[in-house]
């Protein structure tokens, strides 16, 4: 085959290459076959396609993060999960050949994509012509990417040369030298090394450990996320999986967590807090969107963390086609245009820019990218081809100075939306629809229609002039609908922007956000008056619950409390959906508080939960129940008896009509 020369090149040199083989599918996976069969590797297998043997899941790229193999196919013939693709071509080693296998490009554009179902909010899967579109243009002008076209004879363009690579010899690169003698040196505090893939930030991280004189732990999302730690550290490796590190008392005088980004940010809190000296790393190139959540977020609460950047490759020679090929397509690179100069002109944009007008669209890409912690590459699919995306720019001169992205939402039928409001449906999309109803008072709070806002960002040389405002404003004046809401992680210089827009505070969640560490909270901006009645409802049960949801989350909410400890209509209806639906506890944690309040019964389950604080696993030992589901049935069970008990008449016409929103057209 033609290839043994290409791999004896890229060895030499220190590169890896893109193979793009496009054909039906028994001819693809031939040529994949033969590839594997012909060259030495490990080659693994990713991707979407039925009956793909040895593969890693599209939907946990995290699952290869941290490992290193020769040679990989991933398949996107049937779904291109983009983030999957990225992860894996970051895990291959100089020398390496990444085989991506698509369908017939005269076919493509009109093939639906099965991975769109994680992304487009639509029922069935969609077809994505604009990335279709974007992938052909931005790889067929890269010369390092070398395609196979069923039919057509293979061409391997040659690339300049370049020098001779000498690849890592296990001792300290020049960037991986400096750092090390710092953190050597650190006094008690925290670290965080950050850098694309390949830098070598996880071989840092064992060199520290197998020199430092003190005792070290490592700590990942997974074991085998560790595999180059391990390597460097020697016999000095010492794994503990971070819910195992909490429950025990394990000490040592060095902390160092790998791949931070992917462990949640209050239990990496805890962690932190336990140890002398932390060492954290992470990949910043948004897998999964919670990259940038570390820098943005997490980091950001350590006034004294002392913050280090790997930039050199390690793994492969700087220049390498894969890495460019990949960056290009995704659109890594985050570097902002120079300052927008001029007063900024508001005009929408639809997602046929990216045919029309690609750098632009590019422009307005990158911008949003670089502003907001959970942008990953799904959502530049989402804003290609996902139906109902409107966007707004601020432009300047030819240059964006601010952006904003909304997506519709809203609109379901009555009887779906009541279905939703008691937990029988949960169709896609829809975020802040469905949880005005599914965590709301109004059983049909998704008929209305709104426009969530899913990112607004200013150029840094251009915030505090009011572009953003300026941008909400135009899109209220605009949009024609009942409301525009918007969804964030708490923070209140966040909520304060929110408050400035005219946004009302209508939900705030019961657990923190992987990516940010903080609580999901909710606004409406009411543009109708059934907007105006929603709003109003859904912020009076915020006050009258704010007591209730500040102890089950233990963080206060910015609203005045009314609390009362009366049943209402509003809490029979609530209580309703949580003993005879499948309302959350929750949810309905206010309400059944109340129906304590107002009952004499024994009510174990729901007592010991509400008014004990008692865990749930503790409190299904007492019960003598097996598991969470059990627990929550016999809560249900109980909440159903103290209403009869109530009001047995009340009680039986309510569960009717709970009962009867699980039957929908």
């Amino acid at each position: 085959m033609p290839f043994d020369n290409l791999i004896a090149r890229l060895e030499r040199e220190g590169h890896r290459r893109l193979l793009v083989v496009s054909g039906d599918v028994q001819w693809t996976a031939a040529q994949a076959q033969t590839l594997s069969e012909s060259l030495p590797g490990d080659w693994i297998r990713a991707g979407d396609a039925p009956g793909t043997e040895s593969r890693c899941a599209p939907q946990a790229p995290g699952s290869i993060l941290g490992r290193e193999y020769r040679h990989a196919v991933f398949d996107a013939r049937h779904g291109f999960d983009v983030a999957a693709f990225a992860a894996l071509s970051g895990t291959l080693r100089a020398g390496s050949l990444l085989v991506l296998l698509i369908p017939p490009l005269t076919r493509w554009p009109d093939m639906a994509d099965a991975d769109s179902l994680r992304w487009s909010d639509s029922p069935l899967p969609i077809t994505t012509p604009h990335f279709v579109a974007h992938f052909c243009r931005t790889l067929a002008a890269d010369p390092g990417v070398i395609f196979w076209h069923q039919h057509q004879p293979l061409h391997i363009a040659p690339l300049p040369c370049a020098p001779p690579w000498r690849p890592a010899s296990g001792e300290p690169q020049r960037e991986q030298e400096a750092i090390l003698r710092t953190l050597l040196k650190m006094e008690p505090g925290v670290a965080a090394v950050t850098a694309p893939r390949g830098r070598g930030k996880s071989a840092l991280a064992g060199m520290l450990i197998r020199q430092t004189a003190g005792e070290a732990i490592v700590t990942a999302p997974a074991k085998g996320a560790a595999e180059v730690i391990a390597r460097f550290a020697g016999d000095r490796f010492r794994f503990i999986a971070p819910d195992a590190l909490l429950a025990g008392d394990e000490r040592a005088d060095w902390l160092v967590v790998d791949e931070a980004a992917a462990i949640p940010g209050p239990l990496l809190e805890r962690l932190v807090a336990r140890f002398p000296r932390v060492l954290l790393t992470t990949t910043v190139e948004g897998y999964e969107g919670t990259g940038r959540g570390f820098l943005l977020k997490f980091c950001a609460r350590f006034a004294h963390l002392r913050r280090y950047t790997l930039t050199a490759p390690v793994r492969w020679a700087p220049g390498c086609p894969l890495e460019r090929a990949v960056a290009n397509l995704l659109l890594f690179e985050e570097t902002l245009e120079e300052t927008p100069r001029g007063a900024p002109v508001l005009e929408p944009l639809e997602p046929q820019i990216w045919g029309s007008d690609p750098a632009r669209a590019a422009q307005l890409y990158r911008l949003l990218c670089s502003a907001h912690y959970r942008t990953s590459p799904l959502d530049l699919r989402r804003m290609m081809d996902a139906p109902g995306q409107h966007f707004t720019v601020a432009a300047t001169q030819g240059q964006i100075a601010g952006a904003l992205w909304l997506v519709d939402e809203g609109g379901l039928s009555p009887a779906l939306s009541q279905a939703v409001w008691a937990g029988f449906r949960r169709p896609r999309g829809n975020l802040v629809a469905q949880s005005l109803a599914a965590h709301g008072s109004s059983p049909l709070a998704a008929t209305l229609t709104g426009r969530r806002i899913t990112r607004v960002a200013v150029h840094p040389a251009r915030q505090r002039e009011g572009i953003g405002q300026a941008l909400i404003d135009s899109a209220a004046q605009t949009a024609g609908v009942d409301y525009l809401s918007v969804s964030f992680g708490f923070t209140d210089e966040l909520w304060r922007f929110w408050q400035r827009c005219g946004f009302v505070l209508v939900r705030m969640g019961s657990h923190r956000e992987a990516s940010s560490g903080c609580y999901t909270a909710m606004a409406l901006l009411p543009l109708s008056e059934a907007g105006e009645a929603l709003c109003r409802r859904e912020h009076h049960r915020l006050c009258r619950d704010a007591r209730i949801i500040e102890q089950w989350n233990g963080e206060k909410i910015p609203v005045d409390s009314c609390w009362t400890a009366t049943l209402n209509s509003d809490d029979w209806l609530e209580l309703g959906g949580f003993a005879f639906g499948h309302r959350p506890l929750a949810t309905s944690a206010a309400a059944l508080t109340r129906l304590l309040l107002a009952s004499g019964l024994p009510l174990a389950a729901l007592r010991g939960r509400l008014e004990a604080g008692t865990e749930e696993s503790a409190l299904c030992r007492m019960l003598g129940l097996q598991g969470r589901k059990a627990l929550l049935a016999r809560q249900r069970l109980e909440a159903a008896q103290a209403l009869e008990a109530l009001d047995e008449s009340r009680s039986q016409t309510l569960k009717r009509d709970v009962l009867q929103w699980q039957f929908f057209q």
